[in-house]
């Protein structure tokens, strides 16, 4: 079934959209068909094997309206050049979100992206690259494929661009440096330059070792101004306006002196302006060397991936580039060699090394029909397998666009900061302003005013504000693929180090998965054959885990099998059949209760099984209790230690499961489980997890299988064990690539050490400001302090963000305990 919005023209009143629903769901193949008339909509469920597009068109053609399918809101990845700061990305979210179309918006400062989603019947890409470009940014082309190789050519390009720009710039502002400063503190300087003796020389030698200085930050003016034009000022703004005051009064004071006036040389500033460019250059550049650290993770993935393969075609061995490899091909790798794409191994044995998909060191054992993945490593035998998934489908590729979204996205505590950054330059200028006019009426000369003035604009730092948050997301999320845990965004990653409760599913999750058949207890006149036989019979073919263990004990035993006349499964039951003209029942109490089977007698057996961790399952032949079958599911060998690791982060822990009440009880006891959730139905096991929400729990789901994936996506936090199934990774928060339960743990602990990271940047970004920008204002001064000189501000303000960057690295040595 697919369901579809259609845009509907023409109705004005509620008998038009009677009419429409009436001939639409009259369609063969269409399953539910309502009408919105206020919003002029819709929305028409149906089978599409049977109903095409144009059917429905037609149909509603006929009853004279005019239809077309709305379309759905695309996502995209658009990147943006020309973002400096937190304001810069707060300019763009504030000025997109306003435009009709765009459903959410959310720009990275980290990673220079704007991940948006919009509706393309009310808005064109190319109106929301416009609105960017009249900002005073650069959107870049969309990428279908990441290049790592142009990723890294374009990083290390800003980082070789700026790393010639810092040193034009200290070339020529060491010597200004000096001879702006030696007079003044006896040092070392030759007479013909002496500034009382020669103050036009002086002048003029400043002003021409100034000149190459701005040039090399000549950036700062350009994007500078132009987002004071565009109303959108940010960091180069106010480094841009600072810096051109004190060039402006220098230049001033240069035409002061060719006029006679010789004192002025005393009010020079060029060396102000020359070295603050020089230091917020040199922070420019550690920054830029810090952000690309913060993908390395990213780029040791994209680029594992094989360039070659060897592929079979028609008997030969042909080389070619990966790309060009389609499912279906048999592909062929030689010890040593990486896996080309996904596969199903058709011929060979080899053990491979999968810890770049899962984190686990040690080599798997493959033999034939086993699944092979992208970028592994072959490690001892040759073998050929057929191609499933290639290109972007591959584990990896998926892998890779998981964690490029998380690095993408926002977290939650990162809004404040957003906020604060969007009113952040305005309010800053108004600072700087207030406090200069202030200072000037209350007597302080024109240098005392100036100085203030720059002190206060240069010292501010959105830049810190903003990469607090994105740079920790990416490293945690970076290392946390490392590790072999896929953390899918920004905000599963924050609300994981609230969680308090762990629900588990039982089977699968906190066992193996593979049940094996322990005991079998017979009654009346029937033998254990006979209760093998029958239950053998009715499990055949399915896949369940208990029907396997059924069918591998009756295949051990070379049982006999029947065939079966009628079959009918009963969810959460088990099953009803026919064989040989005798009604057979196979399931639990719940099953042999809604037949009228008599059970008491033969409860002690059952209880017995039950307390011993077992799952009993009860077989009745034409009404009577025939026997008891039971199976026991082995844990894996971490569940008792990550249970008692999560006891000790204070999380309560739970097991969620349709076994009985004795049963559960039993596992979960073995296991450590603090509560059981029991006797519950697929169906149910979301509603188990709502029922812990509305309680106040902040509840994560663990699970591996399909009906584990609305209890996954219903859980504030969803954890789906990698092994599982495609459905609940799908729905899960966090996708943990190994089969090991250790692994929830270190994915909290990842949490609460990101956060923990996340909250040190905001406290020291905000501190940085809150106690900077008064101290720059005149604070100090105000109470018989020194006045703080605009370079030791610029020194401030370019040691701020590369110390939030420093401290969002340490991530990068987080190790599992």
């Amino acid at each position: 079934m697919k369901t579809e919005v259609y845009d509907v023209k023409g109705m004005t009143c509620a008998s038009c959209s009677s009419a429409v629903e009436r001939v639409t769901g009259k369609i063969n193949g269409v399953d539910t068909s309502n009408v919105n008339l206020s919003t002029e909509k819709l929305t028409i469920t149906y089978n599409e094997e049977m109903v095409t597009q144009d059917n429905i068109i037609e149909s509603i053609k006929k009853a004279g309206y005019e239809a077309k399918p709305k379309s759905l809101d695309k996502e995209i990845t658009i990147p943006i050049e020309g973002m400096t700061c937190a304001s810069c990305s707060a300019a763009i979210e504030r000025k997109l979100s306003k435009q009709q179309g765009v459903s959410s918006i959310s720009v990275n400062l980290a990673t220079e992206v704007a991940q948006i989603k919009y509706n393309p019947d009310e808005i064109r890409l190319s109106e929301i690259k416009s609105h960017i470009t009249k900002l005073g940014y650069t959107p870049k082309e969309i990428q279908v494929k990441r290049d790592v190789d142009e990723d890294q050519r374009r990083k290390m390009a800003e980082i070789n661009s700026l790393k010639n720009r810092l040193k034009l710039s200290a070339l020529f502002s060491i010597p200004l440096f000096y001879i702006a400063m030696a007079p003044m503190i006896g040092f070392p300087f030759p007479s013909a330059i002496a500034p009382m003796e020669h103050p036009l020389i002086y002048a003029v030698i400043q002003m021409l070792l100034v000149l190459p200085v701005i040039w090399a930050g000549r950036k700062f003016y350009t994007v500078g101004y132009r987002q004071i034009f565009h109303l959108s000022p940010n960091m180069d703004s106010l480094i841009a306006i600072g810096t051109s005051a004190a060039l402006l009064y220098s230049f001033f004071s240069v035409y002061q002196i060719v006029s006679g006036d010789h004192m002025a040389v005393e009010h020079m500033y060029f060396e102000t302006a020359g070295v603050i460019i020089t230091l917020i250059l040199l922070g420019k550049t550690l920054e830029a060397i810090s952000k690309g650290k913060t993908s390395e993770a990213i780029k040791k993935l994209m680029g594992l991936t094989p360039k070659t393969a060897i592929v079979l075609i028609n008997g030969e061995e042909i080389e070619m580039p990966v790309e060009e490899i389609e499912i279906g091909d048999i592909v062929v790798t030689r010890p040593g060699g990486k896996i080309a794409v996904d596969g199903i191994i058709t011929e060979g044995y080899s053990t491979v090394d999968e810890s770049m998909l899962t984190g686990e060191s040690m080599p798997i054992d493959k033999q034939i029909d086993d699944s092979v993945f992208a970028a592994s490593i072959n490690k001892t035998g040759i073998i050929k397998y057929k191609a499933n998934k290639v290109g972007n489908e591959t584990a990896l590729a998926q892998i890779i666009k998981l964690v490029e979204q998380a690095q993408g996205s926002k977290a939650p505590i990162a809004r404040m900061a957003d906020i604060i950054s969007g009113y952040f330059v305005p309010v800053v200028f108004g600072i700087a302003l207030i406090s200069a006019l202030a200072w000037m009426f209350s007597g302080q000369d024109l240098i005392f005013t100036l100085k203030v003035f720059i002190a206060v604009l240069v010292i501010a730092c959105p830049c810190a504000l903003g990469l607090a948050t994105p740079t920790a997301i990416m490293v945690g999320t970076g290392k946390g693929a490392e590790l072999g845990i896929l953390v899918k965004s920004g905000e599963a990653l924050e609300t994981a180090h609230k969680i308090d409760t762990i629900i588990f599913d039982k089977t699968g999750t906190l066992t193996k998965g593979k049940p094996e058949v322990t005991d079998i207890i017979s009654y009346e006149n029937f033998t254990d054959d006979d209760v093998l036989s029958y239950a053998y019979s009715v499990e055949y073919g399915s896949e369940h885990p208990l029907a396997v263990a059924i069918i591998k004990k009756g295949i051990e035993s070379n049982i006999k099998r029947s065939e079966l006349a009628k079959f009918e499964e009963i969810p959460g039951h088990g099953i009803k059949a026919l064989i040989n003209n005798h009604t057979i029942l196979l399931g639990n109490i719940k099953l042999l209760s809604s037949e009228n089977v008599e059970f008491d007698s033969f409860a002690t057996d059952f209880d017995r099984l039950a307390l011993e961790g077992k799952t009993p399952m009860l077989l009745a032949v034409d009404g009577k209790l025939a026997g008891i079958i039971g199976a026991a599911d082995v844990l894996k060998e971490n569940s008792v230690i990550a249970i008692k690791k999560l006891h000790e982060m204070n999380i309560r822990t739970m097991m969620i499961t349709g076994d009985h009440k004795k049963t559960a009880k039993a596992i979960a006891d073995s296991v450590g489980i603090d509560d059981i959730l029991a006797e519950v139905l697929p169906g149910e096991k979301a509603s188990a997890v709502k029922k812990l929400q509305d309680e106040g729990k902040v509840v994560a789901m663990v699970g591996d299988g399909i009906n584990d994936a609305p209890a996954l996506a219903q859980a504030h936090i969803g954890i789906a064990i990698g092994s599982g199934t495609d459905v609940a990774m799908e729905s899960a928060d966090i996708v943990l690539m190994r089969n090991d339960l250790l692994d929830v743990v270190s994915a909290i602990g990842l949490s609460r050490a990101t956060i923990r990271n996340i909250k040190q940047n905001l406290f020291w970004a905000f501190i940085y400001n809150v106690i900077g920008i008064p101290v720059a204002a005149g604070g100090l001064y105000l109470f018989g302090g020194p006045l703080l000189n605009p370079v030791i501000a610029a020194a401030a303000m370019s040691m701020s963000s590369v110390s939030v960057l420093t401290n969002a690295l340490r991530l990068k040595t987080y190790k599992v305990k």
